[in-house]
Formats: structure tokens, sequence, C-alpha cells
């Protein structure tokens, strides 16, 4: 069982920046790809961005490709979502997530632990 929790969420105006993080309970978080996914009030969960275990591949939505960037520190168990360049439309509940799956996945049912989430708002 891995728990997952998350923080840095908050409230920052448009063209701002939140670092958001991932703290993992295993200290094997190595032997998980992680993704950061979020979901508006009223909107489907969406997939944000993904990491494989050794952090050499990364993927992005296109609405956010250019403006956050995921990164794993697997000797501290966090995973970080940086986020630049904010907008209205990224309001969301950002949650992360962990694989056991070799390669990363932009899937949410290939995912097999999910924490809490945080909130962002970006309004001015």
């Amino acid at each position: 069982q891995v728990q997952l929790v998350e923080s840095g969420g908050g409230l920052v105006q448009p063209g701002g920046s939140l670092r958001l993080s991932c703290a993992a309970s295993t200290r094997t978080l190595i032997n998980y790809s992680m993704g950061w996914f979020r979901q508006a009030p009223g909107k489907e969960r969406e997939f944000v961005a993904a990491i494989t275990r050794s952090g050499g591949t990364v993927d992005y939505a296109d609405s956010v490709k250019g403006r956050f960037a995921i990164s794993r520190d697997n000797a501290k168990n966090t995973v970080y979502l940086q986020m630049n360049s904010l907008k209205p439309e990224d309001t969301a509940l950002y949650s992360c997530a962990a694989s056991s799956r070799y390669w990363y996945s932009r899937a949410g049912n290939d995912y097999d632990y999910w924490g809490q989430g945080t909130q962002v708002t970006v309004s001015s």
C-alpha cells in the first residue's frame, strides 16, 4: 500500500506560479511511474503530466505543455509539478497517482494509488 499526500496548492493570480509536491509513504518510489491529474467542478478528471520511474521520460497534456514541468526525487520519495504562467482554466483539484506499470500512462485506470488532492485556484 502506498499513501500519497499532495501539498502546495492555493490561490494565485493569472500568470503566477505554484509548485505542487506529492510525498509518498513508500521508500521505493522508484518502482512506480507517477502522474498528475486534475478535476475541475462539473468536469471529468483529466491527465496533466506523467513521469517514468527513473524520471528519464515525461509526458504532458497539450493544455499545459511549455508551462508545467513534472519531476521527481526518488531519494526523497517525492514528485513535483512546477506550474508557471497559470491561467484561470487551470483551476482544479490536482491529484498525484502512482502506477506499478513500467511505463507512464495517460489513463487514470492504469494507476494503482491516488492522493486526496490539493486545490489550485487561479483568479484575480
